[in-house]
């Protein structure tokens, strides 16, 4: 970016150079602070020059610019926040401006020096929520983000794995209330909104493993977020071509009452219209949130937040050209898949989420808040797509007319796909926590209950032809390749509470400890749960150097719910038991200072003992599990992060990560067949696989989110996301045999996003009759996903020849698009 404004300026020099040298404007006024009182020694000076000047003895001061031209003066003061003023004046201009300046250091240097309480947490991340506003990539979320720190595989969906565990292991927080998401919905293309609304967040904390007893029953982290409590008037207004957004915010009632509101609706037709399938589709999502705070009186609070949510999706495909590169010492080509498709998909995703809390500060140091919530998940899926299919060697010279065509047929068939499925899901709990605050002991405790009801239908068929025969092939019959066809109508009442100590041995000694228990029951299969847990970090006081060692100790349970006891045949196993962990954790949190910056490096490794494991396969984009405790596993990694200004006032993120995850289902035998000259069995032997990659294992992990800016300028900023993971293994669904039989090639993406700042307060403030006199700013922005182009696999497709030998065509995800963004603040 140095090098690019250089450039800029050499340019601007060789046009306007001797015509503006001459031309200068004023800029004089007052510097005060929040108290309004007048503040000497205030350094200003002008940004990208050297040099500078100060405010007088009353606070005073006059600089003189360069008129005709864009400038920007900094106004920094020791224990204050700096501020950045922009200008465009004319020649022999003078303007008179105040300036105010706010107590309290940089926002970066707050995290990481002065909030070690959060430093000492294992497993913890602290994450600025501003970033999710700019970080570019198809999702816009807080998600995003998280995921330059765990990786992905999928750009489509907000779900993120940790540290080699599903989707559903991780728990998510809004203000203390458990959030939940649809549950049939695809990871993909059919996705809606994530619950988390960027523009409504005031902090995010996210714990990769080791979490405490105060948190839930999951396996592998938590994402605690909560919203904003707004002071005063204010919000905010987005548009661009994935997705429209408006959020307001106030108080009322002499500021005892505060509100925060915020709406959004996406479309990924744009989006979705680049992908291999042609055809129409009619992606939509939209929600409305609310927070609702009241303060009684000093003692007394109470918090309303409500969520409405609802996602459609129609799909009517038309055609499909996915290719592959097959090479081997019998055949090479570069085979090709034609697909003409009839029919259509339609799916809804309705969710309702409502929670009331009061909350009660008795004493100074005791705090009780009671909590009550509602969640509805309303879900239909209705697919009724065939297809017939030419597959082969495809011709991708250019001189020949047959370009782009299937010039040597090896398989031909048609398929049908069908699927009615509808499931009703209602959470409603009741539950406690309380907080007491000794000094050197930090106590928390809880209790919970949970009333949970499922009403589900599933009607689903796939049907495969090739080459005339319908698979599997069974002479005389018309078989489907796979049927599913159930129902279920149960509720389960879960039990739970945790206590909690967090423990300060004393200042001379430097070591903080947080244990704690948590106990988990539920009626469905009368499992009690019992759950220690327990974290260390210790800070050496007579070091020099600012370091924080922390470790983690625990048992971590997970109780199932719905989808984990759904048998791949549809059937539902009532008596399935909790899946199980023990996990180690430690590492350091290092703050030191490099080349005139703060700069922050965590190190954390990790191992997880798993049994009582129930074991999934990804079928394209959905998890379908096997609904029986049937594997133990293990994860095993080492993560690295360095967290600061690598450029000056703009904070950058970048992770690394190594891990290994296998399972060893039991049972998993089979027999390998020897095959004689005229293809008959003749020998057999039962084989056992053992030890294999499970399907979130990916060994290498990297994660880089980077800001600059123009060094003349810094209202022109460049965002940079990129993600790259290592490959992963691909099982052919509902096969012991054929587990691990693929190989998905390594994901490499990289996002790219340009914004300006168009309008700031003073600009809009200088012109009377300006319609954006009352906004703070006006960006916008230019983001290119996916800049390389680069063809990421999802799935596979398994497709028989002429004589059944079965090929794979990958499923790519998303290629290059230009999205385009305004945001205004008031």
């Amino acid at each position: 970016m140095k090098t690019l404004a250089i450039l800029l300026s050499l340019l601007l020099g060789i046009f306007c150079g001797a015509y503006s040298q001459d031309k200068t404007a004023i800029i004089n006024g007052m510097i005060v602070d929040e108290k309004e009182q007048r503040l000497s020694g205030v350094s200003i000076s002008i940004l990208g020059k050297q040099g500078g000047l100060r405010s007088n003895d009353s606070g005073y001061f006059r600089i003189t610019v360069p008129a005709g031209k864009a400038i920007a003066l900094i106004f920094t003061y020791t224990g204050y926040k700096p501020q950045q003023k922009n200008f465009l004046l004319n020649n022999a201009e003078t303007e008179t401006i105040t300036i105010r300046l706010e107590k309290g250091a940089q926002e970066l240097k707050e995290v990481t020096v002065t909030d070690e309480r959060n430093r000492r947490e294992a497993g913890l991340v602290n994450i600025n929520p501003k970033l999710a506003l700019n970080i570019p990539g198809p999702g816009g979320s807080i998600e995003n983000l998280i995921k330059v720190f765990v990786g992905t595989n999928n750009e489509l969906t907000s779900n993120y794995n940790v540290r080699g565990g599903s989707y559903d292991e991780n728990l998510i927080y809004v203000n203390d209330f458990e959030i939940y998401r649809p549950y049939l919905v695809r990871s993909g293309q059919q996705e809606g909104l994530s619950f988390i609304n960027p523009e409504m967040t005031r902090s995010v904390n996210f714990y990769n493993g080791g979490f405490q007893s105060r948190y839930g029953d999951k396996l592998s982290s938590v994402l605690d977020i909560q919203y904003k409590k707004p002071k005063s008037f204010g919000g905010s207004a987005y548009i661009s071509m994935l997705e429209q957004g408006l959020q307001l915010e106030g108080t009322g009632a002499k500021n005892k009452f505060s509100w925060l509101i915020g709406a959004r609706n996406r479309s990924n037709r744009n989006l979705l219209s680049s992908q291999e399938t042609k055809g129409n589709y009619v992606p939509s999502a939209a929600d409305l949130q609310g927070l609702f705070t009241w303060e009684f009186n000093s003692k007394w609070t109470a918090e309303f937040i409500g969520n409405i949510s609802g996602t459609k999706f129609t799909l009517e495909p038309e055609f499909s050209q996915p290719s592959a590169a097959v090479f081997s010492p019998f055949f090479s080509a570069n085979l090709g898949l034609d697909i003409y498709f009839e029919g259509r998909e339609e799916d809804s995703y309705s969710t309702n989420m409502a929670g009331l809390s009061v909350i009660n500060q008795p004493r100074k140091h005791l705090r009780l808040k009671w909590m009550a919530s509602r969640f509805s998940n309303k879900e239909k899926e209705s697919i009724d797509i065939s297809g017939a299919y030419l597959f082969g060697e495809r011709s991708f010279d250019r001189s020949k007319p047959e370009f782009g065509l299937i010039i040597n047929p090896l398989g031909a068939g048609v398929f049908q796909n069908y699927a009615r499925n509808s499931l009703d899901v209602e959470v409603w709990n009741l539950s406690h926590k309380g907080f007491y605050d000794r000094g050197d002991h930090y106590l928390q405790w809880g209790v919970g209950v949970d009333r949970q009801h499922v009403t589900d239908q599933l009607r689903e068929f796939e049907y495969q032809d090739s080459a005339g025969y319908s698979l599997p092939y069974q002479p005389g019959e018309l078989s489907l390749f796979n049927r599913l066809r159930s129902s279920a109508d149960f509720s389960v009442n879960r039990f739970s509470g945790y206590f909690q100590d967090n423990i300060s041995v004393g200042d001379s000694s430097g070591i903080s400890i947080q244990a704690g228990v948590r106990l988990n029951y539920n009626d469905l299969n009368e499992e009690l749960l019992l759950s220690p847990r327990a974290g260390i970090s210790w800070k050496p006081i007579s070091w020099k150097r600012d370091i924080i060692f922390r470790g983690s100790a625990g048992i971590y349970h997970q109780p199932p719910f719905y989808r984990e006891m759904r048998r791949y045949d549809g059937s539902i196993n009532y008596s399935l038991k909790a899946q199980k962990s023990w996990q180690l954790s430690g590492g350091l949190d290092y703050n030191f200072k490099a080349f005139d910056r703060m700069l922050r490096l965590t190190t954390e490794a990790y191992y997880k003992s798993m049994w009582d494991v129930v074991p999934y396969d990804i079928d394209n984009v959905r998890m379908r599990y096997f609904g029986e405790n049937k594997a133990k596993a293990y994860a095993a990694g080492l993560e690295a992060r360095l967290f600061g200004e690598v450029v000056r006032d703009a904070e950058s993120y970048i992770n690394v990560g190594f891990m290994r995850t296998r399972e060893d289902i039991e049972g998993d035998q089979f027999y390998n067949y020897t095959i004689d000259s005229l293809n008959r069995p003749i020998d057999s032997s039962l084989t056992e696989n053992g030890w294999l990659r499970r399907p979130t294992d990916r060994l290498v992990t990297v994660g880089i989110f980077f800001q600059d800016y123009l060094s003349t300028n810094k209202n022109f900023k460049v965002y940079v996301n990129t993600i790259y993971g290592a490959n992963l293994p691909y099982n052919i669904p509902n096969s012991v045999k054929y587990r691990n039989a693929l190989v998905i090639d390594p994901y490499l993406r990289i996002d790219i996003g340009f914004s300006a700042l168009l309008l700031n307060s003073d600009a809009a403030k200088r012109r009377r009759h300006s319609p954006f006199r009352k906004f703070e700013n006006l960006w916008a922005s230019l983001e290119v996903f996916n800049i390389i182009d680069r063809a990421n696999t999802i799935s596979y497709l398994l497709i028989k020849d002429f004589s059944n030998t079965t090929y794979t065509i990958p499923n790519r995800l998303t290629p290059r698009l230009v999205n385009l963004k305004l945001v205004a603040r008031w």
